[in-house]
């Protein structure tokens, strides 16, 4: 993709979990429940690196390190994640999802501007997505997004998320004119690859260090500061 002009405006993609909010406690119990519902096994869940990955991928990479075949995940992978989200969405009460410093006046922020679009880049399934956001009330700022329960490929997402940005805007957004905000190296290098914008935050599980050495066109702390973040996200 090739750069675009300020007159075309941005198309803002955001991660959720260690971006803008974090429900891990929750996420964790849910998920092991329905492993050992479905598979028999939760896996290697106490050390496994969730971070940037999407839930289908999360399951996989579990049952893998348990051992199980490519066709007995396969077979499991429907029911596993059905269960995940019936045993999630109970959960996500307010108690259960802490915001990220910063958020919402980020969002406040990015949405006043009339040339940004914002939307969701994330590798939970949608249902799961729109459960964490609503203790917060930040749905509103979301009119759509790709999820996990779109494509099991983190890097399949963004082509789907500019699709409904065209269907619901009529906007083509391309090279820089679109931002990919996220915690973890596989939200930089999906951005790098697809030579669109990529800042980084370094407020989830992810050290800056880390971040940094992916090479994101910015860096932050974290969304404190809405001038800044801003600065940064639309370059």
């Amino acid at each position: 993709m090739k750069g675009a002009g300020a007159g075309d405006g941005r198309l803002v993609l955001f991660d959720i979990d260690g971006t803008l909010l974090t429900a891990r406690r929750v996420f964790k119990a849910a998920l092991a429940e329905a492993l050992e519902a479905t598979f028999g096994a939760t896996g290697p869940i106490d050390s496994f690196s969730f971070s940037g990955r999407t839930d289908p991928e999360i399951v996989r990479g579990l049952m893998r390190g348990a051992g199980l075949s490519e066709p007995v995940i396969d077979a499991g992978m429907r029911v596993a994640l059905g269960r995940y989200e019936a045993n999630l969405l109970p959960r996500l009460g307010p108690d259960a999802v802490d915001p990220k410093p910063g958020v919402p006046r980020i969002l406040d922020h990015l949405a006043q501007d009339g040339q940004v679009t914002l939307a969701l880049l994330t590798g939970n399934l949608e249902r799961c997505a729109r459960a964490k956001l609503e203790p917060l009330g930040l749905n509103g700022y979301f009119r759509f997004g790709a999820y996990g329960s779109d494509h099991e490929d983190r890097s399949a997402l963004p082509a789907i998320a500019l699709e409904r940005a065209h269907a619901l805007t009529g906007r083509r957004f391309r090279g820089k004119a679109i931002v990919i905000v996220g915690d973890s190296v596989h939200d930089v290098r999906c951005g790098r690859h697809l030579e669109v914008r990529a800042v980084a935050v370094a407020s989830g599980m992810t050290s800056r260090a880390e971040l940094a050495a992916e090479q994101p066109d910015a860096i932050l702390d974290d969304l404190a500061d809405a001038e800044a973040a801003a600065a940064a996200i639309l370059g």
